[in-house]
């Protein structure tokens, strides 16, 4: 029996038993698009990825199950799609199929893994894909991901912002906008709220204060949300600009919810770190220091009971 918190979905766990769970999410990955270890990286943060599994992560992704009515989805479809649908193999059973993905933006570390799901690979039946209006415009317009929808591998779903979808009568997906660069599509946050619990996916967003909630605010109605914590601080890439590629720096996310109390902290956990981000190594003096400040990680292969 799994605790109703951050319940234990390790690797080689048996498939959930359909008569006995809630709904439950699991996190498949934690990292920026380009996961840990990152192609043409070869510092000590990617060569100690290499050399150390338990130091790699994956692209940060969400699952979502419902056991009783034996029904699997993705909170984004990264370019690890394969491992990562084994990852949600090992805590569901894999004949439950998938009953839709759900995309938060257009950057390729959230929806390029759709890929597998063509001819060439999977070969999928109307698959629904749920995403926001220009997602949906780009995918049915250019290729590879129009062959998708032409040969009915994927079903497109357009979302609304702030308008529910219900996977059952008591189990549903929110896409929340939030400010991101907007070159292809616009950027969603997802809510989803289960039977008992709620849980928040916010991978991406370019600066705390541009968006028009207060994640302080949702936290009350929240037990817990996996926020952006790409970068640590502003020194991380000195070969880059790191207006271009705008995120709220991890440290200024602590000093901006550090008054917080206690109890709404612990609700926070940073995920897709970028492979420069000292934080992404669990014996780093940053990483302590986060977790000193009240706040969490996302955990790969960690759930919660919705």
């Amino acid at each position: 029996m799994r605790s109703p918190l951050l319940c234990s979905t390790q690797k080689g766990s048996k498939p959930v038993n359909a008569n006995e769970f809630y709904p439950f999410a699991v996190v498949l990955g934690t990292a920026q698009d380009g996961g840990i270890p990152h192609a043409g990286c070869q510092n000590p943060c990617c060569e100690n990825a290499r050399s150390e599994p338990s130091h790699a992560r994956l692209p940060a992704c969400l699952g979502l199950i419902d056991p009783r009515r034996q029904q699997r989805w993705l909170l984004d479809c990264t370019p690890e799609f394969p491992r990562q649908l084994d990852r949600l193999n090992q805590v569901s059973d894999p004949e439950w199929g998938l009953s839709g993905i759900f995309l938060t933006h257009a950057h390729i570390g959230h929806y390029t893994g759709l890929i597998h799901l063509g001819r060439e690979v999977m070969e999928t039946r109307s698959t629904p894909v749920y995403a926001m209006p220009r997602m949906t415009r780009f995918l049915a317009a250019h290729q590879p991901w129009k062959q998708l929808v032409d040969q009915n591998n994927i079903r497109l779903e357009p979302l609304v912002a702030d308008q529910a979808v219900f996977l059952s009568d008591d189990f549903q997906v929110t896409p929340l906008s939030v400010p991101h660069r907007a070159e292809i599509s616009e950027t969603v946050a997802f809510h989803v709220q289960g039977p008992r619990r709620s849980v928040l996916h916010l991978p991406d967003i370019d600066d705390w204060a541009a968006w028009d909630r207060s994640l302080s605010k949702l936290l009350v109605h929240l037990d817990l949300a996996w926020v952006d914590g790409t970068f640590y601080d502003a020194n991380e890439l000195p070969e880059r600009r790191m207006d271009s590629i705008p995120h709220p720096l991890l440290i200024e996310s602590v000093a901006r919810f550090q008054s917080l109390p206690r109890n709404l902290r612990r609700k926070i956990h940073f995920t897709h770190l970028n492979h420069s981000n000292p934080a992404a190594r669990i014996d780093s003096n940053e990483h302590r220091t986060v977790l000193d400040a009240g706040f969490g990680f996302a955990q790969e292969m960690s759930g919660i009971e919705l």
